[in-house]
């Protein structure tokens, strides 16, 4: 190698290292899922099946939606345990308005304006009255659980209209929840990135007084951002709701946690200011494979919530080094 050679490989190597700074987890979550794919597929080949891979990719769509506006939150440095109950409550809804006979059209939107209000009250609560995230939406989980068991009796919605199916369409032969996963997912890290409102909200989950001192209106933005959320949760709720040709009038259990979790294990710091809802769509489709990977080698899919439950700690830990490691290292 000349030396004219040497500064283009410092260069590369550069920015090699400043991508797997930016997008280590993801990368990861992405060779993990590459590496399952290889692994499964020697031990059963019926695993790169056409159907199976549309059923890995499309099954979880709808989680990676909802863990779009989770990972706002999160990066913010508040938390949504309701987001399960919400989805619950607006597929009900969504389904009640398919089948008494309002226009598809309006079925559809309808959970996105509901989630935007519920959610509002959600972020006054936080922003205005002071009061923690997670103890705002402990008591939202409990209304919304407990207000759509009482209405409904948990009463099952037949009789949807074939055309209200959106989730069961396709175009170019791939599912139609997946081109919503990969366009939500697109505009809402280009959005994350490139949009003042995006970088705020990092700016606000890192150092919420720093923040406020560079003039960002923090308490605006907190109720902004959860009606940003709730509107993405009514997104995901429609793709929840046409899968199948009945709804159950119930909170999907242990839906919450699924979301938070591909959040956290997709690279957003549960401490907030750091993440991206790229890492968050993989860890969905990550949660897909493995479930689907335990089918095709006979294992006990109840294994699924430890391997996640193992996914999260390890998670949390390596954050929590890294920022150790940053705290040292400004120290110096």
């Amino acid at each position: 190698m000349t030396a004219e050679d040497a500064p283009p490989f410092r260069a590369r190597r550069s920015g090699l290292a400043r991508l797997f700074s930016a997008y280590g987890q993801e990368i990861v979550i992405a060779c993990a899922i590459l590496v399952l794919f290889a692994v499964v597929s020697t031990i059963n080949p019926r695993f790169l099946g056409a159907n199976n891979l549309n059923t890995i990719v499309s099954g979880n769509a709808y989680i990676a939606v909802a863990a779009i506006g989770m990972s706002m939150i999160i990066i913010t440095g508040h938390i949504d345990v309701s987001v399960g109950a919400l989805i619950g409550v607006l597929a009900t809804i969504s389904g009640t308005l398919a089948v008494s006979g309002y226009p598809i059209w309006f079925a559809w939107i309808a959970p996105v304006f509901v989630g935007m209000a519920v959610n509002a009250v959600v972020g006054v609560l936080v922003a205005y009255g002071r009061i923690p995230s997670i103890v705002v939406t402990l008591g939202m989980l409990s209304i919304l659980r407990g207000g759509l068991v009482s209405v409904t009796g948990g009463a099952w919605i037949n009789n949807l209209p074939p055309e209200y199916q959106l989730a069961q369409q396709r175009l170019f032969d791939i599912p139609a929840p997946v081109w919503f996963m990969i366009l939500f997912t697109v505009l809402a890290a280009l959005w994350m990135r490139h949009s003042a409102f995006g970088r705020s909200l990092y700016a606000i989950g890192g150092n919420a007084e720093a923040a406020r001192a560079a003039g960002i209106p923090i308490e605006r933005r907190t109720v902004q951002v959860f009606m940003i959320h709730g509107a993405i949760a009514g997104l995901a709720t429609v793709l929840f709701a046409t899968q199948l040709k009945i709804i159950q009038s119930t909170v999907p259990p242990n839906l919450e946690l699924t979301i938070i979790t591909a959040s956290v294990i997709g690279g957003v710091s549960i401490l907030g200011g750091t993440g991206t809802v790229i890492g968050s769509t993989l860890a969905a489709i990550l949660f897909s494979t493995i479930g689907a990977a335990m089918i095709f080698i006979n294992v006990s899919p109840y294994w699924l919530r430890a391997v996640i439950g193992l996914l999260i700690l390890i998670t949390v830990l390596v954050d929590m080094a890294r920022r150790n490691r940053e705290m040292r290292m400004a120290r110096r």
